[in-house]
């Protein structure tokens, strides 16, 4: 059984056609080809793109020459109205000023400090869900609470019923429905006084979770000038001083960070583990697995959480197939030459996660789900130069050790004493706007593990229902 992806489209056509794709899904925009090919050009009237696959090529961008090839301000464009000058947009020094303060907050041990709120919004997520029991669910929904509850608990100490937390998490579904990942600035460069054609939806919804964020910013460095602040994430980052200049951030620019961890930690945590949830009732043998194990080993306790190998590896291999960023998007700051193609100076150099992961020339069974892969030759060479699900480099996700850390706790947690089954309804189709989600929502049925015992079968492995990669 392979898990659904988008349908591709045709390999050539018009601008226009290409740009009202790419409105409706980033993903089915792209054709087949980029699955197996190791290089693709793009051209447009106003820039040329080149999908890169090829991992040495991925290596040189990320890793080797990162400052050569920066964020590219265009895609960034979309996302500007919410997160301002955040360290997801930032390039050059203003960057690496952001990542000297933000880095210690997410380093090991501060990873065990924020456990015990990450326990609390697993207790608290098990708990809606048991609610549900007997009924058809739609996960989404669920994965993005429990996801924003993790985050007002860790950063701020709150839970997400709290007035100020919740009314950001619903501003927020408000901004994700407006679409704002694609406006004119994207494809026709700009000057930066030019107004960018940004929807009315997506200013007024971005204003609001600003002006939220900033009620929480401004109360906690009231409290932390009282000496009553707790020391949470938002507590560390903002008395952490820039170890060059001494400086802390200011207000605006917590703001900004704020808005990208709940854009980081809350949508992309939601869409991962919704997915992995779905993968789990198409798979139930490895639910069951997931659910023996946490009922074996799981505990409040962070000492717990090396002990959830098949957890973790079903949900390394649920990032594999639907990494919640599936492109990243550089440009090139000189001219280059790729696979002995000239690469012009200013030309969009596009990551995709979606295809790499998907590689046929890459993986063994590209398209199947198997998280046994993990411990053989061609699993452990990809894990190290195909697999990106957090970028890769200088600029990997700070919080890339937090969400592996959070996707299997909330997984293990929920399918302890839960099952979800598959319903009657069509299988999801995945879109890419923000981030991979379901085009129309993923649909689960949720039961009691305790009232529906499982029937206990070993694990077929997925690629023998699987044709050959090319």
């Amino acid at each position: 059984m392979i898990p659904p992806k988008p349908a591709s489209r045709a390999d050539r056509v018009s601008l226009w056609r290409y740009l009202r794709l790419f409105r409706a899904d980033i993903l089915s925009a792209q054709p087949a080809r980029l699955y197996r090919a190791w290089m693709a050009e793009f051209r447009t009237p106003f820039f040329r793109s080149y999908l890169v696959n090829q991992p040495d090529l991925v290596r040189l961008v990320l890793k080797e020459r990162p400052e050569d090839f920066p964020k590219s301000n265009r895609i960034s464009e979309g996302l500007r109205p919410l997160l301002g000058e955040s360290v997801f947009l930032t390039n050059g020094e203003t960057w690496k000023r952001q990542r000297r303060i933000i880095d210690p907050a997410f380093e090991g041990g501060r990873l065990r400090d924020t456990f015990p709120a990450m326990w609390d919004a697993a207790e608290a997520a098990a708990a809606r869900l048991a609610a549900h029991a007997g009924e058809e669910v739609e996960i989404e929904e669920q994965t993005s609470h429990a996801a924003a509850d993790v985050i007002f608990r860790t950063l701020f100490s709150i839970p997400i019923e709290h007035r100020l937390a919740a009314r950001v998490f619903h501003e927020f579904r408000a901004y994700q429905r407006t679409q704002p990942i694609l406006n004119a600035a994207a494809f026709v460069p700009l000057p930066r006084w030019l107004p960018r054609g940004h929807r009315r939806r997506t200013r007024a919804a971005a204003r609001s979770i600003r002006a939220l964020i900033t009620e929480l910013t401004a109360d906690r460095m009231r409290a932390i000038e009282e000496g009553t602040a707790p020391d949470d994430l938002a507590t560390k980052i903002m008395t952490t001083r820039d170890p060059e200049t001494g400086e802390t951030f200011t207000t605006e620019e917590m703001v900004d960070q704020v808005a990208i961890f709940f854009l980081a930690g809350h949508e992309t945590s939601a869409s991962a583990l919704a997915w992995t949830l779905y993968l789990m009732a198409l798979f139930p043998e490895w639910q069951d697995r997931v659910a023996d194990e946490a009922r074996a080993h799981l505990a409040p306790d962070f000492a717990a959480v090396p002990r959830l190998r098949i957890a973790r590896d079903v949900f390394r291999e649920a990032l594999r197939l639907y990494p919640p960023v599936p492109m990243m998007v550089r440009e090139a700051t000189g001219p280059e030459r790729f696979r002995d193609r000239a690469v012009p100076r200013g030309a969009q150099i596009v990551l995709s996660p979606w295809h790499q992961h998907r590689h046929t020339r890459l993986w063994e069974n590209p398209d199947g789900f198997d998280p046994a892969r993990w411990e053989t030759e061609n699993g452990r060479a990809c894990a190290r130069e195909a697999y990106m699900p957090f970028s890769a480099g200088p600029r990997v996700c700070t919080g890339a050790g937090f969400a592996m850390v959070e996707g299997v706790l909330l997984l293990s947690r929920l399918l302890r004493d839960l099952r979800v089954e598959l319903t009657d309804r069509p299988p999801p189709v995945p879109v890419a706007h923000l981030t991979v989600r379901a085009r129309e929502g993923i649909w689960l049925r949720v039961s009691s593990r305790a009232a529906t015992p499982a029937p206990r079968e070993a694990p077929v492995a997925a690629e023998a229902a699987s044709p050959a990669a090319d």
